[in-house]
C-alpha cells in the first residue's frame, strides 16, 4: 500500500493547476518581466497553500517563465538580447532535427496526413491575424512551429521544444516584431514548403529573419520597470 500523502504536501492536480493559471497570466503579459512572485501572495490568490505554490514555480522555473534569484527571491524571466540568441540557436537545433527526420522518412514531398496539422494551424493563424489581438496571433503563430516539431514523432523533441517556446512565447507578449496584417501567414506557409525542399538551411534563414525583426522591436519597446 502506498503511503498516505500528508496534509501539507501539494497534490499534482493541484499544482498543475495552479502551473496553468500562473503560466497563462504571465503569457498575457501580467505581470510583466521582472515582477517578483511571492508564495504568500501567490497562495492568497489562488487559495492555496505555500507548498502548492513552492511546487508550481519549481515547474514554472524549468520552463524558464520564472527565475529564482537568490536572496531576491523568484521574479517573472527577462531575455535579454544574449538569452534571445541562445534560445533562437536551441530552437533551431531541435526544429532542424525534427525537419531533418521528417525528410528522411518522407523525402521532400511530405504526404497530406503529416502535412495535416501544420496546415490547420496555418488557417488558424490566418483567422486570428485577420481578426484578433497580438496575443492570440502569438499563440496560432507558435502552434504552427509546435506542429511541425510535433509531425516528426519525437516525444522527446517536442517536449523540449514546447519548453523553449513557452520562452519565445514569454518574450513575444511584450515585443511584436513588424509584420504587416497578413504577412505572418504566408511567410509560414512559404515556411512550410521551404523546409520539405531545403531542410536545415530554410530552418536557420527562417529564424534568423525573425530574430533580426524580434532585435528590431526590442529597440523600439519601452524598458520595462
Amino acid at each position: 500500500m502506498c503511503p498516505r500523502r500528508r496534509d501539507h504536501e501539494p497534490g499534482p492536480t493541484a499544482a498543475a493547476e495552479l502551473v496553468d493559471q500562473i503560466r497563462a497570466r504571465i503569457l498575457d503579459g501580467d505581470p510583466p518581466p521582472g515582477t517578483p512572485l511571492r508564495e504568500e501572495d501567490l497562495a492568497q490568490r489562488y487559495d492555496v497553500s505555500r507548498h502548492t505554490v513552492r511546487a508550481a514555480l519549481t515547474v514554472l522555473t524549468a520552463e524558464r517563465l520564472v527565475h529564482s534569484i537568490p536572496y531576491r527571491g523568484t521574479r517573472v524571466a527577462e531575455l535579454d538580447d544574449t538569452a534571445l540568441l541562445a534560445l533562437q540557436d536551441l530552437r533551431g537545433a531541435l526544429e532542424t532535427e525534427a525537419v531533418r527526420i521528417l525528410r528522411a522518412t518522407h523525402g521532400t514531398n511530405w504526404p497530406d496526413e503529416i502535412t495535416a496539422p501544420m496546415r490547420t494551424a496555418l488557417d488558424r493563424l490566418g483567422s486570428v491575424e485577420a481578426s484578433d489581438g497580438w496575443p492570440t496571433v502569438n499563440r496560432a503563430h507558435s502552434a504552427v512551429h509546435q506542429a511541425l516539431v510535433a509531425a516528426a514523432g519525437s516525444p522527446r523533441i517536442t517536449q523540449a521544444y514546447t519548453q523553449l517556446d513557452s520562452e519565445i512565447l514569454l518574450l513575444l507578449t511584450h515585443i511584436r516584431p513588424d509584420y504587416p496584417a497578413g504577412t505572418l501567414t504566408v511567410e509560414h506557409r512559404n515556411y512550410l514548403t521551404a523546409v520539405q525542399q531545403e531542410g536545415g538551411a530554410a530552418v536557420r534563414a527562417h529564424l534568423a529573419h525573425s530574430t533580426t525583426l524580434i532585435q528590431a522591436a526590442r529597440q523600439q519597446a519601452p524598458t520595462t520597470p
